[in-house]
C-alpha cells in the first residue's frame, strides 16, 4: 500500500493531518472532538485561518464522529457525500477546537452536526454533513 493510502482511524497521525496539525481530542461512538492550534500556514493575507481550515476540522470531526470503532474492533471509514460550513466569527484565541455528534443516518449513511469555537469560548463556524460509511478503503 502506498504510504498516502494509509487512512488509519485509531487517532494515529496520517500526513494530512501532520500538515495541518490537529489531534483527535476525544473520540466515542457518535461524538468527535479535534482540536488544533493555530499556525501562520493557517492563516489567509488577512491573518485570520482559511476557511478551508475550518472545513476540514468540520469534516474530520463529523467523519470521525460516525466511524468510531471500540479497541481491537475492525476500523470503520467514512466518505463525506455533502458538507455544508456557515463562518460565524474569527478566533480570538489561539487553539481551535471542532466537535461533532451524529444525528441521525441509517445502517450505511449518517448525519451530523459540528461546530468550531476556540479556547475563549468564541463560536467560529458551524457546520452540517451527510457521510457514507465505506465497506473498505477502496469502496
Amino acid at each position: 500500500m502506498m504510504e498516502a493510502d494509509k487512512e488509519p482511524l485509531d487517532g494515529s497521525l496520517y500526513p494530512y493531518q501532520e500538515l495541518l496539525g490537529y489531534e483527535i481530542a476525544e473520540w466515542e461512538q457518535g461524538r468527535c472532538r479535534v482540536t488544533m492550534p493555530i499556525r501562520d500556514c493557517h492563516t489567509n493575507r488577512h491573518g485570520i485561518p482559511h476557511g478551508g481550515v475550518y472545513a476540514s476540522l468540520l469534516d474530520t470531526a463529523m467523519g470521525f464522529a460516525g466511524s468510531y470503532s471500540p479497541p481491537g474492533e475492525e476500523k470503520r471509514f467514512a466518505m463525506t457525500l455533502s458538507l455544508t460550513t456557515n463562518f460565524l466569527s474569527r478566533p480570538k484565541g489561539l487553539v481551535l477546537q471542532a466537535e461533532a455528534n451524529v444525528n441521525g443516518g441509517g445502517r450505511n449513511t449518517f448525519f451530523c452536526e459540528g461546530s468550531i469555537v476556540d479556547e475563549t469560548g468564541e463560536v467560529i463556524a458551524t457546520g452540517i454533513g451527510t457521510f457514507r460509511l465505506r465497506r473498505s478503503k477502496s469502496a
